[in-house]
């Protein structure tokens, strides 16, 4: 585990959020432990995911499978964790910062946990290898520290109690964090992403909503793409929030909300976002009929499609399972 992969998966998130947000359902209350600095929140329902129909289906047990190698599950069973059963909802938190910049983020795991085999692992493994593995002491908080082999900043873990557990970027965040576990104050994060995480339901399978206000300022769209966007060269700095939210069942669905600054820049980019499937939807008739196994990609981007209320731009869409089964397995229909 290192910093790049908490900073790769909000890059991701923020991000894949302008391709594909919240599905209505019960609305999410922020979690205490979020840190001040955060302005992206991701939560995955691993648990249900896990159970849903079209991961039991078509890749649990490929998952399973996954974890069979000997390292993988003498580590597990140091653990006593089974991934399977023992972890149910995770979120990631922290900064949004641009490429090559290291931001600051925590890791909260809920489930169930044994936390004395976590502690005596962590233990055996900073006698083993104590250039990279060490444990920390700070008042009665003991923590895991990670250095990672390719000089990036440590990682910082410790266990709450048996249903908890955290890691962050650094040891304030984390002590942080320990602190807020034992108080019943509201976490300390800005207004603003308070509200957003309430507009998001709870339940989905995945959710991730950020503040981007300022963030795209310096964004610079490639020219010379066969599909014109320099529209959104001027609207994105225009964009305020960003919410995503997947619904994984028999099927998977999807949608992306963007807060805009008025209503006017709310109009232009629902504008900009319809030019823009209308121009994909010709280029993909075309890889579809040189290569029907492309389809499943031309009925996502015919599914789509994208409303305006006040400041916000919504786009909703969906994957069937059929065309999840046609990527998966796409000779299945017959093609070469």
């Amino acid at each position: 585990m290192t910093q790049r992969y908490p900073q790769w998966l909000m890059t991701a998130a923020v991000m894949g959020l302008l391709v594909i947000g919240p599905v209505r359902g019960r609305a999410a209350e922020p979690d205490k432990l979020l840190p001040a600095e955060a302005e992206i929140v991701v939560q995955i329902n691993y648990k249900q995911i896990l159970e849903s129909e079209l991961i039991k289906k078509y890749a649990l047990e490929q998952m399973k499978q996954a974890l069979q190698n000997q390292d993988a599950k003498k580590l597990l069973d140091e653990l006593g964790l089974d991934p399977f059963r023992d972890i149910h909802r995770i979120i990631i938190a922290g900064e949004i910062r641009g490429r090559g910049e290291e931001g600051r983020y925590l890791m909260i795991g809920y489930g169930s946990f044994d936390p004395e085999k976590l502690f005596a692992t962590a233990e055996a493994y900073s006698k083993k290898n104590p250039d990279r593995f060490s444990l920390i002491r700070d008042g009665d908080t003991v923590m895991f520290k990670f250095q990672p082999d390719s000089g990036q900043m440590p990682v910082y873990a410790t266990v709450l109690d048996d249903k908890t557990v955290v890691a962050g970027s650094d040891k304030k965040i984390v002590m942080n964090a320990v602190a807020a576990s034992r108080s019943n104050k509201k976490p300390p994060i800005k207004p603003e992403l308070t509200a957003l995480l309430k507009k998001m339901d709870e339940k989905a399978s995945i959710y991730a909503c950020a503040l981007v206000k300022g963030k795209f300022d310096d964004v610079n769209i490639p020219q010379g793409a066969p599909i014109d966007l320099t529209r959104f060269q001027e609207l994105l700095p225009k964009m305020e929030t960003l919410s995503l939210a997947f619904r994984i069942g028999k099927d998977v669905k999807m949608e992306v909300n963007m807060g805009m600054s008025n209503e006017d820049a709310a109009d232009e980019m629902n504008k900009a976002m319809k030019n823009l499937l209308n121009d994909i939807k010709p280029l993909l008739q075309l890889a579809t009929a040189a290569d029907p196994r492309t389809k499943p990609l031309t009925d996502v981007v015919n599914s789509i499609k994208v409303n305006t209320k006040s400041k916000e731009v919504t786009l909703t869409g969906e994957i069937s399972e059929a065309n999840i089964q046609r990527m998966i397995k796409p000779d299945d229909d017959g093609q070469p």
